[in-house]
């Protein structure tokens, strides 16, 4: 993170109790790994010594009175300055008539005026020595016209003054662990749950859902607003340095500097969790269509996809976010993503296998050792095979389940335990003396818990009702959901973790090449010229960087045609060709007539000469037509495309699918942000739903995935030597069991050289 390291702030291990409100952290409760050195400015803004609260109120409908309320009745520790013209006290606190009025130099103001105040206010924060201002009001960017000027006046005077804003049109901000709340939320606890909202209602859903489970505490949330001045990557900065978040928590509807906040998230991931959930697709990341690459990108998936490649748990539905945080912040990671289910019900063990399935997690496959001691304990018709069902073995006892989870918990191959059923129920459906039973089941899942590294997540058709046995798994820190599905979302985002910071501490970084003068020569006469690379210019760049690319010639005349016909005749008789036009003016050769496949013989090639040339002048009259390129047919094999666009949020992305004149309509294509390790490449070419056909099918051979995977690498590393790269289109690549054929090649040049999209402040 580029930040010098505070004094006394080395990375440690830490460990948080509160997800465990007795104050003992489990064995599975993993500390968090480290934490980063403490650099972020926002710590003084965020656990201020003093608040001032411009537009303080005594009038209950006012958000001065709100805020003030919510620090005098959570018992803030700081001093609290009332700022209000007309008032002498509020709520018992003696008012300052203005900001520079205050004896004090607080480290927040918190302005409750409407927005044309604001810039004023600003500069009175900054003579008065106040660090950071969270704006309420809003009137600003948001609405356009003398919003955004307004916003810009008051950014210029931030600017001048030093002053950071959080804002403006925020909801506000609360850090619970410095009891400090100026949203006046009630019932909101100290916990480990560090948030970030676009959305204040988002905010109050997820309070109340935390209030009504009675186990999640949040530490920090910030409502990030206009993101005028701090944005997204600067709040979850400050949240992986924050000792009190255990996972940070985000809801996002647009990024004002992507890239930015990918490389922050990449730093905080290797340290805690981060779970986002992301509304929409960004217009923003939109550009024209004049690729396959560029019609496709600045897409939800695309987001999605570049997230997960920072370590960020990505949760598609907004009641997955507190589950999921919950698990993630109490269990930190699985090893795997084989899960060992047990359950008192078959017809609830066969939905958790379906789901578990669903999500890319496997049932783990039990050794016989382990299946003999489950045999040991459990009636006969109880089935041993992953799902575990004990069959009624537990009716009588329901201890037994915890007996069962410790066995499976020992076993190497299994990553987590998923226990689904009605634990907790048994007194309450068969008989209270079965409570006692229960009691010392849940005492011994705790015991275990504290023993093994390995997840467990129960699931019980009980918890809406917290009986006993489980709330005493609630105090202990254990995550019971009252959903399958939630519980299968935990599961999937505790192994996608692990299998993260795994590979994060494999990973190594690709080495990067160097532009060679002559391509960059190229590039410069091409955009002297207003035109992109010629198709056998796009194919040189990639030639002269290690890709392999077939022979090619430019035919201009029936003379070099002669020539190629010649070059062409190999010794088993002639070769099938491929011929294309060759024009600055025509971007999509095919929609003008200008190819022909599988041409065979002089006599054939000057015939499709001349079609594609009429074809052409016939599609646009004007076009400059430089000639046409000639080269052999491809051998057979699976279409796939390769794209590259300089993304206006998220810099430059690398899209690979399943390629050909379907890409567009199938949109089986993955995402990653360029530059790409070897292991991001690998995960491209599995993502794609299409990697059955990699793999061969009807008696076709599997495709070399070795040589996709080089190909992925080189053309990123192309991307990060030519900024004057702007997009490039590779489609299609043709792959078989031999290697790859690059058949098209696109790339179009950015036409102000001064201009680098790659780069982000």
């Amino acid at each position: 993170m580029n930040c010098p390291a505070a004094a006394g702030s080395e990375p440690r291990f830490i460990a948080h109790s509160s997800f465990a409100p007795e104050g003992k952290v489990s064995q599975h409760m993993n500390p968090i790994e480290g934490h980063l050195p403490t650099c972020s400015p926002l710590h003084d803004i965020l656990a201020p010594g003093g608040i001032a609260v411009v537009g303080a109120s005594s009038d209950p409908t006012k958000r001065g009175y709100k805020a003030m309320v919510g620090l005098i009745k959570d018992g803030y520790r700081g001093d609290i300055y009332p700022v209000n013209p007309k008032a002498d006290m509020i709520l018992g606190i003696k008012a300052w008539p203005s900001v520079t009025a205050i004896p004090g130099s607080p480290a927040l103001a918190l302005i409750c005026t409407p927005a044309p105040s604001v810039p004023g206010l600003i500069a009175e924060c900054g003579r008065r020595g106040i660090k950071g201002a969270v704006i309420l009001a809003s009137g600003f960017a948001e609405i356009g016209g003398e919003g955004a000027e307004l916003e810009r006046e008051m950014m210029e005077k931030a600017r001048a003054h030093g002053v950071r804003i959080i804002g403006p049109n925020t909801s506000g901000i609360f850090n619970l662990h410095h009891k400090i709340n100026l949203l006046a939320l009630d019932n909101v606890k100290p916990g480990g749950v560090g948030i970030i909202s676009q959305s204040g209602n988002m905010l109050l859903s997820l309070a109340l859902e935390a209030q009504y489970n009675g186990n999640v505490g949040f530490s920090t949330y910030v409502g990030p607003g206009n993101q005028s001045d701090i944005g997204f990557n600067d709040y979850l900065r400050y949240l992986g340095e924050d000792e009190h978040t255990r996972v940070a928590t985000l809801y996002v509807e647009g990024f004002r500097d992507g890239r930015k906040f990918l490389e922050v998230a990449r730093e905080v991931t290797a340290m805690k969790p981060v779970v986002v959930y992301k509304s929409g697709s960004t217009e923003a990341g939109q550009k024209a269509a004049s690729s396959h690459t560029g019609a496709l990108a600045g897409s939800y998936a695309m987001t999605v996809d570049l997230l997960r490649q920072a370590g960020i748990s990505v949760v598609q539905h907004s009641d997955e976010i507190l589950p999921v945080a919950e698990g993630l912040g109490l269990l930190q990671k699985a090893r795997g993503k084989r899960v060992a289910v047990i359950s008192d019900g078959g017809g609830q063990a066969t939905i958790a296998s379906d789901r578990l399935a669903e999500a890319g997690l496997t049932l783990a496959e039990l050794s016989e050792a382990t299946r003999q001691k489950l045999r040991d304990v459990l009636f006969p018709q109880a089935s041993t095979v992953n799902p575990v069902d004990v069959a009624g073995s537990t009716d009588a006892n329901p201890s037994l389940l915890a007996t069962c989870m410790e066995i499976v918990a020992a076993d190497d191959n299994v990553d987590s335990v998923f226990l689904v059923g009605m634990f907790g129920g048994y007194s309450t459906r068969f008989a209270e003396s079965l409570l006692g039973d229960e009691m010392r089941g849940a005492e011994a899942m705790v015991d275990l818990s504290r023993a093994t590294p390995k997840p467990l997540v129960i699931y019980s058709l009980y918890a809406p009702i917290k009986p006993p046995a489980l709330r005493r798994l609630h105090e202990a820190g254990l995550p019971i959901y009252a959903s399958i599905e939630h519980s299968v979302r935990v599961l999937s985002a505790l192994g996608e973790r692990g299998q993260y910071l795994a590979q994060v501490e494999r990973q190594s970084r690709e080495r990067s090449v160097e532009p060679l003068p002559e391509l960059t020569a190229m590039f410069q006469r091409a955009r002297d010229e207003g035109r992109d690379l010629f198709e056998y210019e796009a194919k040189q760049l990639l030639r002269d960087h290690g890709i392999e690319v077939p022979l090619e010639l430019v035919v201009r005349d029936e003379t070099e045609l002669a020539e190629a016909a010649k070059r062409f005749a190999g010794e088993s008789g002639e070769t099938p060709l491929a011929m294309k036009v060759v024009s600055k003016d025509i971007l999509h050769k095919s929609d003008a007539g200008g190819v022909k496949l599988n041409v065979v013989g002089e006599a054939a090639m000057r015939e499709a000469r001349g079609a594609i040339l009429a074809s052409c002048l016939a599609y646009d009259a004007s076009a400059e037509i430089e000639g046409v390129l000639v080269t052999p047919m491809a051998k057979k094999g699976v279409e796939v495309i390769l794209g590259v666009i300089r993304d206006p949020i998220f810099g430059p992305v690398l899209m690979f699918g399943l390629g050909g004149i379907f890409v567009e309509i199938l949109e089986d294509v993955a995402f990653r942000a360029i530059p790409l390790s070897r292991r991001d490449a690998e995960d491209m070419v599995e993502q794609i739903k299409a990697k059955k056909i990699l793999g061969g099918v009807r008696g076709e051979k599997a495709v070399d995935k070795t040589a996709l995977v080089d190909l992925l690498l080189k053309v990123s590393r192309i991307v990060e030597a030519y900024p004057a790269l702007s997009e490039l289109d590779l489609n299609p690549v043709i792959v078989n069991a031999d290697g790859y054929a690059v058949v098209d090649a696109r790339v179009i040049v950015e036409r102000d050289a001064s201009t680098d999209k790659e780069a982000h402040s």
